[in-house]
């Protein structure tokens, strides 16, 4: 699409505001919204910000940045009385040259790298959250805590789902700014916990889109009187939100690099070395991909949650599954990454798990025997004979972990890569150091 096309046609829709958007290398929405007369201005120059008041950016001596956007993200909001339009935007030097601290930026060259080795990448996720309010005693609570945590998943009863109406508005909204496609949306296993799923694409385009789609769900929960919170673990108790990832390689001529109708869950070499290159890589790619203190409240066992380095087909205790759904549809064979939490920043996360399996690819790394078996129901012994590692545990131990690969280094850069470890260091430093209610009410009389 032109500018010149884009400006008639939001002229054409009476937008008065553009919104425009880009994510810091937290994974937090930043942006400003100007109005519509400055379009032509800011699509043509971009427009100027202060880089040092973003965590991650750049120091006060080198603080002015421009934000340009990219006029492919173009869409407006559905849920606005007065229209709004929304772009994402790529970061640059006053130079012009593009910021290395833009985690986009590493979204788009880990798929010129694709390209470089003859792959095209689809990725899909299933992104999870809650919607909640708050209580008498101003706690926050699931819509529906007044029923148990029992059967929930596919709950369609209106006497028990409450939250129908929302999922629906949600849906629509996504359909309305016609950047995505609905396949499917359900009620979840939590209280009020939802997933709405939509078509798979490159990474960058599915990074922009899960941007979007936190934002749409944040807005058309407002307008319910609700919250919508992608907090892994909002509740000691329940379920866990999850941001499961879905990725194939297909080669330059269409044909899926994965699939070997001989090979174990029809993969084929590429697809095992694949997963071989992510599971060499998983622990530090816990921090990228759970990179929350309270990421790891989720990663435990009995929720599904993978906290084991494996992997299978079909087995959900895995830390990668080979999902089976439909055998035979050379297209459909895929891996399915199980770790990576709704607060992670997209961009990062795609483009670390992909710099993962292709050193896998490009080192043939061999994947350990897959894991039929409940992993959770394993003896620690039994683990140990089929060796099998735990991810790390906290934070503190995946930053840990982060800091000695020079594969997801190389993946982020060597700016990102300081910079993500030093914030990251700094939110677990801040962790540890708190004294929590529990901790008074365990020990303070002791």
């Amino acid at each position: 699409m032109s500018e010149r096309y884009i400006e008639e046609k939001l002229k054409n829709e009476n937008v008065k505001f553009i919104s425009l958007h880009f994510l810091d290398v937290l994974g937090y929405l930043r942006g400003r919204t100007v109005p519509l007369e400055s379009l032509s201005e800011v699509l043509k120059n971009g427009i100027g910000f202060d880089g040092s008041s973003i965590p991650g950016f750049t120091g006060i001596e080198e603080s002015d940045m421009i934000m340009k956007p990219d006029v492919s993200t173009a869409i407006v909001f559905p849920m606005y009385n007065d229209k709004v339009a929304r772009f994402i935007c790529n970061i640059y030097r006053p130079s012009g040259e593009r910021f290395e601290g833009d985690s986009r930026y590493v979204c788009q060259k880990i798929i010129e790298e694709l390209k470089e080795n003859g792959f095209i990448c689809n990725t899909g996720v299933e992104l999870e959250f809650y919607t909640a309010r708050v209580n008498e005693k101003g706690d926050f609570e699931p819509v529906e805590a007044h029923i148990k945590d029992q059967q929930r998943y596919f709950d369609v009863s209106p006497s028990r789902d409450v939250t129908e109406e929302f999922r629906k508005d949600f849906a629509l909204a996504l359909l309305n700014t016609k950047r995505f496609v609905i396949e499917a949306y359900h009620h979840e296993v939590g209280s009020s916990q939802h997933e709405i799923n939509f078509k798979f694409s490159d990474p960058l385009t599915t990074s922009d889109n899960v941007l979007t789609y936190k934002f749409i769900a944040k807005e058309v929960a407002r307008k319910h009187g609700l919250i919508a919170t992608f907090m892994p673990k909002p509740w000691f108790g329940k379920p866990g939100s999850g941001m499961h990832i879905h990725i194939s390689l297909f080669h330059s001529n269409g044909r899926n690099a994965f699939f070997d109708n001989n090979g174990y869950a029809g993969l084929s070499e590429i697809g095992k070395y694949f997963i071989g290159g992510i599971l060499a890589h998983s622990k530090a790619l816990s921090a990228i991909v759970a990179p929350t203190v309270n990421s790891y409240k989720r990663l435990i066992p009995g929720y599904e949650a993978p906290t084991y380095i494996a992997w299978s087909r079909k087995n959900r205790s895995s830390l990668i599954r080979v999902p089976e759904y439909f055998p035979g549809r050379e297209d459909s064979v895929r891996v399915e990454l199980r770790s990576p939490d709704p607060l992670c920043n997209p961009y990062l996360a795609f483009s670390a798990i992909v710099k993962a399996g292709l050193d896998g690819i490009k080192n043939k790394i061999e994947p350990p025997m897959p894991v039929e078996k409940d992993i959770f129901h394993l003896s620690e012994n039994e683990r140990k004979k089929l060796g099998i590692e735990p991810l790390p545990e906290s934070l503190g131990e995946a930053i840990k972990e982060l800091e000695r690969d020079n594969v997801i280094k190389e993946a982020l850069g060597d700016f990102i890569f300081k910079k993500y470890i030093e914030l990251k260091k700094k939110e677990w430093d801040e962790y540890r150091m708190r004294v929590t209610p529990w901790e008074i009410e365990k020990y303070f009389f002791a």
